[in-house]
Order: structure tokens, then sequence, then C-alpha cells
């Protein structure tokens, strides 16, 4: 007998017979894909506010003694390296998941897991916690691109993928400024219990608004229908019409691992995401302590990264696919110059001007969310069978995650490390933090170059 948990999960077969009448396959293929876009979209992006909000509250508990900056970079790492390998096993699970009910309920567990912490000091609560939310956090992305790559066919993925992460920008944008102004008025507990009970609501919505594949809906493939083949080599789908065969599935999953520009483009993800996740979880510290803000004044600041990586995000899919024929190499090299240059302004640039900083966030923003959307997964998925777009999201998250995890652990260290007490008041030296981002942002251009001619394997 299966086990109920995994019948539970599990995508459902697909509908026999399949629907007929044409004008109905349309009408349902409009109806639900505006639905899931909006849903995966908007869905995700409070998965990132169920997770940004610790890097808010770090300087109340710094400033309290509740935490110090080595025990906030394990915590992170301990998150980070769960949510990495979270990723990869959950991504191989994605391809096989009823998306509505394998991403609604992740979210639900990552809001409980924050009302909790909400409630505690302990450091080693933090952490277990903390690492467990880290696990339901990496259910995100893999459905959310999965349930794209059934809805959308090739031609339009990359331009619909670009559109989709956005919803990283919207969670930090969120969080950097509704958090802030909570944590500010009432505490640093109500930055884990407002993100706890607002994504217990928005489970709650994609459990309403998601859907699974087409096939269980008596649609065909997307690709059938829009008449969209772009690729030489056959490849039926997620879904073949009236069957959907675990054994095809898994074999492409296997096709991804065997193909070695996927793995190099995960090294280049893992230390885009250590200077991404350098500037999310510490961003606000350094603003502080480095450039001399108040905690309203910083978040007001970093807020604006999100803002342009928005942009950079939605267009970067849009721009790769008509100007650049569905390619991604020549703007994610363009894209990786800008985020370092970026990163050197803010090293040797005076401090204490929020005009200055915040143009310097804007361009580091927009251009990290276009390197986002194509390190991160796009280029990885170009390269993959359309049916495995789970297990590529998976291995490049693991990769992704692992080398922000490290960051983490790395960042705190010289946090501390750079600490000096100058009449009883604690001066940061953010130089080597700095240093350590921007070497991780040219290891990534670098990584990105091997793979400049890569293509699907036959």
């Amino acid at each position: 007998m299966p086990n109920p948990l995994v019948a539970f999960f599990r995508t459902g077969p697909d509908r026999v017979p399949p629907i007929a009448d044409r004008a109905v396959v349309d009408q349902t293929f409009r109806r639900y894909r505006t639905r899931v876009f909006w849903a995966v979209t908007l869905g995700y992006a409070w998965f990132y506010v169920a997770r940004v909000n610790f890097s808010v509250v770090k300087k109340p508990l710094l400033d309290e003694g509740i935490l110090t900056g080595t025990e906030m970079g394990l915590i992170g790492s301990a998150m980070l390296g769960v949510y990495a390998f979270g990723k990869l096993f959950n991504g191989f699970l994605a391809d096989h998941a009823n998306i509505r009910r394998f991403m609604s309920a992740a979210l639900a567990a990552s809001a409980i897991i924050n009302l909790v912490l909400g409630f505690t000091t302990w450091f080693w609560a933090f952490l277990v916690l903390w690492a467990l939310n880290g696990w339901f956090q990496s259910v995100g992305s893999a459905p959310s691109v999965v349930s794209l790559s059934q809805w959308f066919s090739p031609g339009e993925l990359g331009t619909r993928y670009g559109l989709w992460s956005v919803s990283h920008s919207l969670g930090e944008g969120l969080s950097f400024l509704l958090t802030a102004a909570l944590v500010s008025a009432l505490g640093w507990r109500w930055g884990f219990w407002w993100p706890g009970l607002a994504c217990l609501a928005v489970a709650w919505v994609l459990s309403r608004t998601l859907a699974d594949r087409p096939g269980t809906l008596g649609l065909p493939p997307v690709a059938e229908w829009r008449n969209d083949h772009p690729s030489p080599r056959p490849d039926p789908g997620p879904e073949d019409p009236g069957h959907r065969s675990a054994q095809s599935i898994w074999a492409s999953q296997r096709e991804v691992l065997g193909h070695p520009a996927i793995w190099v483009l995960g090294l280049a993800g893992a230390t885009m995401s250590a200077t991404r996740y350098g500037v999310m979880n510490w961003g606000m510290l350094f603003l502080q302590e480095s450039r001399g803000y108040s905690m309203n004044e910083a978040g007001s600041i970093l807020s604006v990264y999100p803002v342009a990586a928005l942009a950079g995000a939605g267009l970067s899919g849009v721009l790769s696919d008509r100007l650049f024929h569905s390619r991604r190499n020549v703007p994610a090299l363009l894209m990786g110059l800008v985020v370092t240059a970026s990163l050197v302004a803010l090293a040797v640039l005076p401090a204490r001007n929020p005009w200055l900083d915040s143009a310097i966030m804007v361009c580091f923003g927009f251009h990290m969310g276009g390197l986002l959307t194509y390190l991160g997964g796009l280029m990885a998925v170009d390269l993959s069978p359309k049916r495995a777009a789970g297990a590529a999201m998976g291995v490049i998250g693991i990769f992704c995650y692992l080398g922000a995890a490290v960051q983490d652990t790395v960042s705190g260290w010289l946090v501390d490390r750079g600490r000096t007490v100058v009449d009883d008041v604690p001066v940061y030296d953010f130089g080597p933090l700095l240093a350590f981002w921007i070497g991780c942002s040219v290891v990534s251009i670098l990584m990105t170059l091997l793979v400049w001619n890569a293509r699907p394997r036959e």
C-alpha cells in the first residue's frame, strides 16, 4: 500500500478521456495559465518574507546581547546548508509532485516556525528552528519553475521565468521595508511574528489558486497546444498524452546529472549567491555600522535594491529572448561585471551619502536580479529536458545555497574579527568583508565564461 503522505503530494493521473473540445481546451488553458503564473510569482515572494526577516533583526539581537555575530553567522549557515540540500532533494521531488499541495504546505510550515521563533532567545533554538525553516523554504523555487514549464511552452518560458524572478525582489523589499518598520516600532520579536501570520494566510490562498499538471485536467501538453516546438531534439514534455511515465522522468533527471555544463553553472551560481546573500543578509548591519545610518534609514536604502532587482529580473528573460535569441551568456557576463563594479564602489566611495548609496544599490540590484535569473536556474533549465526542470533547479540550488551558507559563516566571522571597542563603543571594519564579496563575484564571472557555448545534450 502506498504511503498516504506520498500519495497526497504526488501528481494526479492524467484525465481520461482528455478534453476533446478545442474551445474548452483554449478557455481552460487561458484561465489556469493566468492563475498559476500569479500564484507562483506572488506566492514565492512570501517565501522570501519568511527568511529574509532574520537579516533585519540582526542588529537588535546583537545590541541586546542575545546573539553574537559568529552565532548569527552559524544560524544563517545552518539554514542555508539545509536549504541547499533541500533544494536538490525537493527539486527532484517537484517533477513528480502535485504543485498546489507541495508548495502551499511548505509555506505554511515555514510560517509556523517563524511564529515560534518570536518566543525564544536561546541560541540552540534559533539554530535548530532556522535550519528547519531552511528545509521548508527549499520547496519554493523548484515547484514554481516546474509549474511554469508545465503551463508555458519553450518559446515563452524565458520571458515567464524572468517575470517570475521578480518574486525574489518583491519578498526582499517587503522584508526590508515592513519588517524593519515593525521591528523599529514594536521590537525584534515582530520580525518573526508578522511574517508568520502573513505567510499562513498566503499559504491558504496558494492552496486555492495553484494547479496540478495540465494533463490532470484533461489538457494536452502546452507546447502542443501552442504549436511551439523550437528544440530539435524529441522531448514530449512533462506529460505524455494519457500517461506520465515515472521511469522517463528519472531518465531525464539522470541526463541533467550527466551534463558537465550544469555543474559548472552550479559553481557560478554558488559564488554569485555568496555575493547576493552577503548583501542581503549583512547589508542592513553594514549600512548601520559602516555607513552610519539608523535602522529605518538603512532599511530605506536597502529596500531600493530589491525594487531594482525586480526590474532586472523582469526584463532579463524578455531581453535574452528578444535580443539574444534565448541565449543568456552575453547578458549574464555584462550583468556580472556591473555587479562587481557596484561592490567596488561601496568599498571605495565616501560613507554617509544616502543618494549615492541608494544609486549604488539600484545598480547592484538591477543587475543582480538579472544575474539571479540566468545563473539561479534559467541557463540550466535551457540545457535540460523539459520534464526534468525541477532536477535542474535542484542541482543549481544545492550549489547556490551551499555557497550562500559558506558565505554566512565567513561573513559572520569577518564581522567579529573586524570588531574593536573604542571608548566602550564597538566599531566594525567591513573592508575584508567587502573584499570577500567582490572576490566571489569575480569567480562567478569566470565560471560563466567556461560554459559560453554550452548546448543541450543530444
